[in-house]
C-alpha cells in the first residue's frame, strides 16, 4: 500500500502555523515589558552604554558604519573617515543632515560633537 507523500507536508505546515500563532500570543502579552525595556535604554543600537549613560561613538560606527566606510574605515562604498580633511563642523553637519548617500541622523543629535571630535581623531 502507498502512502500520500503530501500528509507530511500538511502536518509540518500546521505545526509551523500553530507555533507561529501561539508566539505571537506570547509578544502580545509582554508588549508592556518590552515597552519598558525600551524607555530605559535597554537593549538599544549603536553601541549605547544603558547603564553608564555614556556615548560611544567607536561602538557606534562599529555598527552603523563599517559597512559603507570599511572595517578599519578607510573607505568602501563610502569616502576614508582616517585623515579627513573636513573640520568637525563639517563633519556634524554631514552627521545631522546627511550628504549624497550619507543618511541623515544616524547620530543622535546630542552626540555630534563626540562622534565629529572621534572622526577627525582616527588617523
Amino acid at each position: 500500500m502507498q502512502r500520500n507523500p503530501i500528509i507530511p507536508f500538511i502536518l509540518i505546515m500546521a505545526f509551523g502555523i500553530g507555533l507561529i500563532f501561539f508566539l505571537s500570543m506570547d509578544g502580545v502579552g509582554n508588549k508592556e515589558e518590552m515597552a519598558a525595556t525600551e524607555e530605559h535604554g535597554e537593549g538599544t543600537e549603536g553601541g549605547e552604554d544603558a547603564s553608564a549613560g555614556e556615548f560611544d561613538p567607536e561602538a557606534l560606527a562599529q555598527g552603523k558604519c563599517i559597512g559603507c566606510h570599511g572595517n578599519s574605515y578607510e573607505g568602501g562604498m563610502g569616502p576614508s573617515l582616517v585623515g579627513t580633511s573636513l573640520s568637525e563642523d563639517e563633519i556634524k553637519d554631514v552627521l545631522a543632515n546627511g550628504k549624497g548617500a550619507m543618511p541623515a541622523g544616524l547620530v543622535p543629535e546630542e552626540n555630534l560633537d563626540a562622534m565629529a571630535a572621534w572622526i577627525t581623531s582616527l588617523e
